[in-house]
């Protein structure tokens, strides 16, 4: 049946314009409008719903597998989140070492490694240079809390020991460029990174894959529909049907790679994956910058948590967050139409008594930055805080060949492309694979019923505070 009226809280559709982001400045010519099909096929062996960073690894791996694979997006291939950088990575690729517990760390250094070599070994066009990260501190009671994190990572997990360094004398934070910090905490493996490009990449060799001189289009194993949105899903048999506004597919499996969009298509999944609107701006650099060595991450002291790259061709500088306050309750939606002014001014102002861009030159930092873009972006927040991933049981709307890896928490470029591989290899008959996927991660109607009753922490250092205990008792 077609969705008449949204619940409180569910997912709209995509919309059709969006504001633009500094990542689409260089789109792909090949990908822009492209169909692979004049028409849309009525069958496929497979539907993957969605074009981001978890679609196209899902897609690479299932036509590797064997499968032919229909993947239809809302608007322009890869145009949500990761075309965005809204979730929260503003372009960069950062495993959370300290705040994260040491196994799902473990999993996201998989993948940080696993993307690494993927770009070198393909000598893909993305941008991507392992910088490392500065995690920085601005309280003494949130620098204490990851000295102490630090020091049972070195204790109880010696393998991450080196993978999480401590830091609090002064000196060494001004190298750093956070000398009004309390303390630090540097990850060294963490990139920056073209998150669009790297997609463009994977899904045009996806299409330059296909078999054009068949007949009946029999050579095609990878079908791209962009501007094609999936309306709502119908089970029939043992078959999927997805409705579109160009017509109706039917598939033996689908896979949901939708993220803050899933509730859309899954209304039972409304208060677990729930949309929520990221900000990004990319600021000139004030005149006599120093280019920054590491990306970074901090947090404010009205809650919000801001990350920043600097770009190497003229030092732009994308800094996403401060989501805080009334701002953060607006954010609450699926239309990435719109900016917040609001978070704009924010944004121009977030560096200021932050980091050190200008250091040794006269007349101090600037009070405010230039914005050359400004943006929006829609993440999915996952309820408890884990991505779902997997075969949708039927309590929650899906069933047998139904499938799902959405809900990173703006915390998507550490996770996604191992995730939906992971979902991709379960829909081959093959478990997860070659992917260690936390148990956290996999999605059930026992999860989902607990999911509805966790606390999550609100702010930076209750994130680190309550990642001691798992420290430990992991």
């Amino acid at each position: 049946m077609t969705q008449i009226k949204l619940q409180e809280g569910q997912a709209e559709l995509p919309t059709p314009e969006s504001t633009h982001s500094y990542w689409h400045h260089d789109p792909s010519p090949e990908l822009l409008g492209h169909r692979t099909t004049d028409k849309l096929p009525s069958q496929a062996d497979v539907v993957v719903v969605g074009s981001g960073i978890t679609g196209t690894f899902a897609a690479k791996e299932l036509v590797e597998g064997g499968r032919n694979v229909l993947m239809l997006d809302a608007r322009e291939a890869c145009w949500g989140a990761t075309g965005r950088g809204a979730l929260q990575n503003g372009g960069h690729c950062h495993p959370l070492i300290f705040i994260t517990k040491p196994h799902i760390a473990q999993f996201e250094l998989d993948n940080y490694f696993f993307m690494r070599d993927f770009v070198t070994a393909n000598q893909v066009p993305c941008d991507w240079k392992s910088v490392g990260a500065v995690c920085g501190l601005a309280t003494e009671e949130a620098a204490q809390a990851a000295k102490e994190n630090v020091r049972l990572i070195r204790r109880h997990h010696p393998s991450l020991a080196d993978k999480a360094i401590y830091v609090d004398d002064k000196k060494e934070l001004a190298k750093l460029r956070v000398p009004s910090a309390r303390a630090a905490v540097v990850h060294p493996n963490a990139a920056k990174v073209w998150p669009y490009k790297l997609v463009a990449w994977v899904l045009e060799r996806l299409l330059r894959g296909n078999d054009r001189t068949k007949a009946n289009n029999a050579g095609i194993k990878f079908n791209l529909q962009t501007n094609t949105p999936a309306t709502h899903l119908q089970r029939c048999g043992d078959s999927w049907v997805v409705h579109t506004p160009r017509g109706q597919v039917v598939a033996r499996q689908v896979l949901l790679a939708t993220n803050g969009y899933t509730s859309h298509l899954l209304p039972r999944m409304t208060s677990l994956i729930r949309p929520t609107r990221g900000q990004v701006s990319a600021l000139l650099p004030p005149k006599g910058y120093t280019p920054l060595e590491h990306t970074h991450i901090w947090g404010t002291p009205d809650g919000a948590e801001d990350y920043l790259i600097q770009r190497d061709d003229g030092g732009v500088l994308i800094l996403g967050g401060e989501r805080a306050g009334e701002a953060a309750a607006r954010s609450r939606t699926s239309r990435d139409d719109v900016t917040d002014p609001e978070i704009c001014a924010r944004l121009r102002k977030g560096l200021h008594d932050v980091l050190e861009l200008r250091p040794g030159q006269e007349g101090g930092e600037a009070d405010e930055l230039q914005a050359s873009y400004e943006w929006t972006g829609i993440m999915g927040y996952s309820r408890d805080g884990h991505p779902w991933v997997g075969q949708v049981p039927e309590a929650l709307g899906g069933g047998e060949g139904l499938y799902i890896s959405a809900g990173y928490t703006g915390h998507g470029m550490p996770a996604a492309s191992r995730s939906g591989a992971a979902a991709a290899s379960m829909m081959l008959g093959k478990g997860t694979g070659a992917v260690k996927l936390p148990p956290e991660f996999v999605i059930s109607e026992e999860r989902a019923r607990l999911a509805e009753k966790a606390v999550l922490p609100s702010t930076l250092e209750d994130e680190i505070r309550m990642n001691a205990f798992w420290i430990q008792k992991q």
